[in-house]
Parts: C-alpha cells; structure tokens; sequence
C-alpha cells in the first residue's frame, strides 16, 4: 500500500529533527519523522565500557552498523581510503531516536554575541570563509530560552561574567562540584579567572517527569538509566507523538529527495526496515540529519533541474565543514582527587572565548567527564610506556590522581574543507556515500596553543606536579560530534545555502535544521543551539503554515 501524502517529512530524530517534529505536529501539521536507527535505552548496553568507549567514536554503541555504513576520506596527496563507523575518522553521528542526544555530555550552552558576528569581531581572516550569521544573538535568545526550559536545563548564568544577557534563568540549579572541580575552582579564583558551574541538559532536581541525576561515573558516550539526561527522545518527541499528528518510522534510510516534472520538491525516496524502497510524499521536507549526512542526501539528489544536487548551484553544499579543536592539558596530583561522584565535568570558565589578542575567537574551559578505566589505559605523559608492567603500574597508581582540563576551540571555517560524495563507492543500499577531504585553517593553532598553555596554568595552580598538553587540532578534516557549517545560513545565495530561517534558498518547501546551518561553530558545544535553532524554524514553518502559506 502507498503511503499517504504528509504536510512535512523530517529527515533525522536528533537534536533539531525532534525539535521541529514537535512544533509542527502541536500545531496540527501531519508529520513523518524517519530516523536511521531505532530506539536505544540503557538496557540494550548498560554500563559497558568496551561497547561505549573501546571505539574511539563517541555514541558509536548506538550505531551506525559496519556493515552497511562507510565513507571516503581524502589524503593530503589527493589518494583516499574507506572509513568504517567504528574508526575515529569516520566523523560519526549516533543512528537511533534522539542521535546524539542519547549518549552526549549534555553540555548547555547559548553562544555569545560575538559568535553571531565573526567577521564583524575580527575582520577578514585570509584563506578563510568567516563570515557573520544572518541572524543575531538577541534573534535566537527566545529561543535559547523555550529549549532551556521545554527540554529541560541546569546552571546559573548569572554566575558567568561573560555569559550573554538572558530574559530567564535556567529553570533548574547547577550540579554542585566534586572533589576534583572543587579543586579547580579554588585555583581559577587564585588566578583571578571566573569559575561557574556549567549548564546541562541533565536534571539537577525533578523536571519534565524524569528523575534527578543519581551521579553516575558512566554518563557521555553511554545512555541514561534513569532518563535524568534530556535529549530530544526523552522530551519532545514523546510530545510530537503524543500529538497524534507526527508518525515516527524508525531503521529507515532516506535516499534522495524527489521532484516533479516541473522542478518541485514533492517528496523523497527511502528504504524501510525490511530495506524495500518506498516513496513519501510531503508538501514540505525538513533535512535534519547531521552536517554530513544532509550535506550527502542534497548532493545525492540530482536530477535535470538539480544536476549537482538540490542546493548546490553556487558550490556551497558540503563545504566550510567545520568541528571543534579540543586543546587540553592533563596534570597527576600527589594526592587522590577522584571521589566517583559523577558525571566529573562541572567547573568551567569563560575568560578566554574572544578578544584574546593576536588570536581569532576562542572558546570555554572546563575539567573534563569522568573517563572510564579503559580510556584512561590511552592517556599516558610524553614518554611513558603503552603496555607492560610500567604501562599496569601507570594506570593502578594515577587513575584518582589525574584531572583533564580542556577546549573545545572555535576552529576558523575554511571553503575546502567540505563533504562531498564518492563517485564509485557505495553503502549496503547503493546509495553514494560522503567523502570528506580538505583540512583545518592553519589560524586555529595559534589559538588552540593559547589555550592549551591556560589549561596547563590551570592544573599547575590547582597543585599538578606534572603536566602535559597537546593542541587537539585534527591531522586533517575536524568534524567529529560537533560536526556544522556544511549547508550555512545566510542573505547571499551566491555564499549559503539557506536563509535565516533555514529554507534553502532554491526550492521554497525544503528547510534544514541542524549544525548546517552554523556559519561558525562557537566555542561551545552546539547542542542547544542547534535545539534552540529548531524552535526558531519549527515555529517559522507552523505559523507560516497556518496563516495559509503553502511554501511553493
């Protein structure tokens, strides 16, 4: 049997697809959300460490699988390999409801001002494509503000000097600190920085119907077992389903996005469960699939009207592919630090995220989670043996004596690092798969040397006797978790890809919402922008919608 015609189709249940599915269903759209994956609980892999932490890739226990999955990355010397999603370079975003927000640290952070404004802040950086967003600070703060509290947020703002201004606090207290950050923050106030407990999409008291976090040592890369972790499959997708308007298709793999015989956007194609193709028509077709993912299913749409992909008549899918650096420093104490009071990461400050002289932008630093036995076995000072009795010794002695102090750092977007897709190879549904290429903008070491060397002042203030540090810079493309840019947002379609509400600029029913749509990619993790920039396009679409506008 055909599938039924929708109002909108929604590529991707992650932070932005749960987000807008919300919003358009309670507002009486029909809605199909197709995820990827399926549902994930913290039953289908507990606490185990191997699963969740022996792949260097975060949340890769959630898939996607190695065997229908890959990508093609790009040497420096123009040669290229295959990537599987258990390999570190694979770049990968979870497959299952909710995607990263399952699995992710939870970090809640608005950007500032200045974020919205790079260009603007520092000037024209050669060799770059910064540029300003089409949107402000003030234009998305509403929004900031429904995701803290629809989703569900911990933290005081007004603890930080240099957060930006804000209409309402936080609706629930920050964590109090640990014995390790409570170290940390003694020492920051010594060297005269600004402390604060950092904000999470994680309950500190009862909120939403969940439970308040029990402070368990296993939390980034794992699920929560008892739902204190707000992600959008514990929030607002329940809502949208709730609704009776939105129909959740779960192991669907969507594979291009189709038109008629007059160049519009009619709907899309995708495999089910059962791997049949299949057809889902929609007036209206949200992309929020990751930064690579969507930047693949545009380029992978072509057709007479569209011979390089929807979008892409101005070369601009899949490029300024950005990440972030993650400078650090780790520091052995003399005496035990640890006390097993989870998740570890809650001290941070904010002293160094812009107007660092001789340096472009910048970015937060916070000690870091709680890192599991099995992680820790990699983390050694310059020198010291990977295995053996010395290697057994190390990891016996100085796993409670060690803290890690670290980024992330806002890396200088660039137009050739990017996405595209491989012309021979394929994954398991012959669809062509992403190919990533190019490397980071050389202005980012500078920068993440800066802070690397404010990580390592840190610990040694904090009574460290030893140190060490490194940059963080990825040995050629930056995507990881924190993947963006790839479809920016912007006023020129002859320089983005959509507008500032996130509608390509080409095709009047087809929207993105995800870390696309960064122009840059903060010095913050980007989770609750990317949330609040659902609200934003969500609420755009639903009341255009209403108000009789059919978007063609």
């Amino acid at each position: 049997m055909a599938n039924q015609k929708v109002n909108v189709v929604i590529v991707g249940a992650g932070a932005g697809g749960g987000v807008v599915a919300k919003e358009l269903s309670t507002a009486g759209m029909s809605v199909v959300l197709f995820e990827r994956g399926s549902w994930i609980s913290y039953d289908d892999h507990t606490d185990d460490e191997l699963l969740s932490e022996r792949n260097p890739v975060l949340g890769n226990s959630c898939g996607p699988d190695d065997q229908r999955n890959r990508r093609v990355n790009v040497h420096f010397d123009g040669s290229s390999h295959i990537v599987l999603p258990s390999e570190g370079d694979y770049n990968n975003i979870s497959a299952c409801v909710g995607s990263g927000t399952v699995t992710y640290g939870a970090l809640a952070w608005r950007y500032m001002r200045e974020d919205f404004k790079m260009r603007s802040t520092y000037g024209d950086v050669p060799g770059s494509t910064l540029e300003d967003w089409p949107i402000s600070y003030e234009d998305l703060e509403p929004f900031y503000e429904k995701a803290e509290w629809e989703i569900g947020v911990s933290g005081n703002d007004s603890q930080n000097l240099f957060a930006p201004p804000r209409k309402k606090l936080q609706p629930m207290p920050p964590f109090t600190h640990n014995k390790e950050a409570t170290i940390l923050k003694e020492a920051a106030l010594r060297l005269g920085y600004h402390p604060f407990s950092l904000p999470m999409l994680r309950n500190s008291i009862p909120y939403g119907g969940r439970p308040a976090c029990y402070r368990m040592r296993t939390c980034i890369g794992y699920a929560c077992p008892v739902g204190a972790k707000a992600g959008t499959h514990n929030t607002v997708i329940p809502v949208a389903l709730k609704s009776g308007n939105c129909e959740l298709r779960t192991n669907c793999v969507v594979s291009e996005i189709i038109v008629d015989d007059r160049g519009k956007i009619i709907g899309l194609t995708y495999f089910d469960q059962d791997n049949n193709r299949k057809t889902q028509l929609a007036d209206i077709i949200v992309l929020s699939a990751s930064a690579i993912e969507t930047a693949r299913l545009l380029l992978n749409s072509k057709s007479g009207f569209f011979p390089n992909g929807i979008g892409n008549e101005n070369d601009w899918v899949g490029r300024n592919l950005q990440g972030h650096a993650y400078p650090h420093a780790f520091g052995l104490f003399e005496d035990e630090i640890y006390d097993d009071f989870g998740p570890g990461s809650s001290v941070g400050i904010c002293d160094f995220n812009h107007h660092n002289p001789g340096i472009v932008g910048g970015g937060y630093l916070a000690n870091s989670f709680i890192r599991m036995p099995y992680s820790f076995s990699g983390v050694r000072p310059p020198g010291e043996k990977l295995w053996g009795k010395e290697h057994k010794v190390f990891q016996r002695e100085n796993f409670k004596r060690m803290a890690e102090v670290h980024g992330p750092f806002q890396e200088i977007p660039n137009f050739h690092q990017r996405v595209d897709v491989d012309p021979k190879v394929k994954d398991f549904w012959g669809i062509p798969v992403a190919r990533l290429s190019g490397k980071t903008h050389d202005e980012n070491i500078p920068g993440c040397t800066f802070m690397a060397d404010k990580a390592e002042l840190w610990l040694k203030e904090a009574g460290a006797v030893k140190t060490w540090k490194g940059l963080g810079i990825a040995d050629g493309v930056s995507a990881g978790q924190h993947q963006a840019g790839t479809c920016r947002m912007g006023n020129d379609p002859r320089s983005s890809v959509t507008d500032k509400f996130g509608r390509v600029h080409s095709t009047p029913n087809l929207f993105v919402a995800d870390g696309s749509l960064h122009v840059t990619n903060g010095g913050f993790n980007p989770a609750l922008t990317i949330m609040a920039l659902g609200f934003r396009i969500g609420g755009y679409i639903a009341s255009e919608w209403n108000k009789g506008n059919r978007f063609k």
